[in-house]
């Protein structure tokens, strides 16, 4: 599977999504269970208005998005969480996720109309406002926040805001601009404390992600964590092996996976292909400069080429005869 389709079905996953939100809402604090996290369609359409009343579509597909659904002070509270997953830094992400956000707010308003048109409220007709807008003064949006996360172990160097993609000098403009922010998750941003108040397998998914490109470092939170990394599970394995690319083995029949054991075989490896790749050169060496010997005793190309065991070509290239070829 592609990369965006293994980071997507990962975090799609309940567990993992309440993770994600009550380590960057509540800092870690396990306020949202799975069981209020309730799958939302991805496909966001709105129907902006255009001249003379006319509407056109506008259409983007979230990565993940669900409803969460709480009680306070005896009411029902709702709130959209999103995430969007990057394997790569994007330089319009204060775009692209203002435009999520601001297309979940039109069809919420648009929803809002079309059931109005459906029930009229009793009592009263709507104001003018009412009618122009379809959103009634009692009326009210959910909330949406989105969230960015980044598997990458460079740092984020992109702008986290509106504000940071422009150059506005002027400070009464700046003052009158609204601003967007990106909420960001990105391994290289964070300190290990930080990381540590992840309770799903996001943890061990940011930790290796963060070290890939550090052996030192990675020795030493498989060490620290090494309970959690010999039973990591496999779904989450398979995030790290399709964003690092590190060349890790494993059973994927299994539920489980011993990265320790994993990252041990694959360096075991990486050594023998060293080893053989060290041997190969050294027989190479070796070839080279008994043909050149045996040359400067007299005997032809056709007679060093099989005693070396190489083709006549590639012995003419040592020798600098190459350009002899009939």
């Amino acid at each position: 599977m592609k990369t965006d389709t293994i980071t997507k079905e990962f975090v799609k996953d309940t567990g993992i999504f309440a993770d994600i939100f009550n380590y960057y809402v509540y800092g870690g604090r396990q306020v949202i269970q799975p069981g209020q996290l309730t799958e939302r369609d991805t496909v966001k359409t709105a129907l902006p208005y255009g001249a003379d009343g006319a509407s056109f579509p506008v259409q983007r597909f979230r990565d993940v998005q669900k409803l969460y659904a709480a009680m306070t002070d005896g009411k029902a509270a709702y709130i959209l969480y999103g995430v969007e997953n990057q394997t790569q830094i994007h330089y319009a992400m204060a775009v692209k996720n203002n435009l999520y956000d601001a297309l979940e707010y039109a069809g919420q308003v648009d929803e809002a109309a079309r059931s109005h048109r459906k029930q009229k409220r009793p009592g009263d007709a709507p104001s003018a406002g009412e009618f122009l807008s379809g959103f009634w003064a009692g009326d009210q949006l959910i909330p949406s926040v989105t969230v960015t996360l980044f598997f990458g172990a460079d740092p984020w160097d992109g702008p986290l805001s509106l504000s940071e993609m422009m150059n506005v000098p002027d400070p009464d403009v700046r003052a009158c601009m609204n601003d967007y922010k990106v909420h960001l998750i990105a391994p290289a941003r964070m300190t290990d404390a930080e990381i540590m108040r992840f309770q799903s397998s996001m943890r061990e998914v940011l930790l290796f992600i963060k070290y890939s490109k550090d052996r030192e470092g990675l020795d030493r939170i498989l060490r620290a964590n090494g309970e959690r990394f010999r039973r990591l599970e496999r779904r989450a394995a398979d995030v790290i092996e399709a964003v690092t690319r590190s060349g890790l083995r494993y059973d994927e029949r299994e539920e489980a996976v011993d990265m320790c054991q994993a990252i041990q075989e694959m360096r075991m490896e990486e050594r023998q292909i060293g080893k053989e790749e060290g041997e190969r050169i050294g027989e190479t060496k070796q070839a080279r400069e008994t043909s050149k010997r045996l040359y400067a005793m007299g005997l032809d190309i056709e007679a060093i080429a099989p005693a070396v065991g190489h083709t006549a070509e590639t012995v003419m290239d040592w020798l600098g005869l190459a350009g002899d070829l009939p």
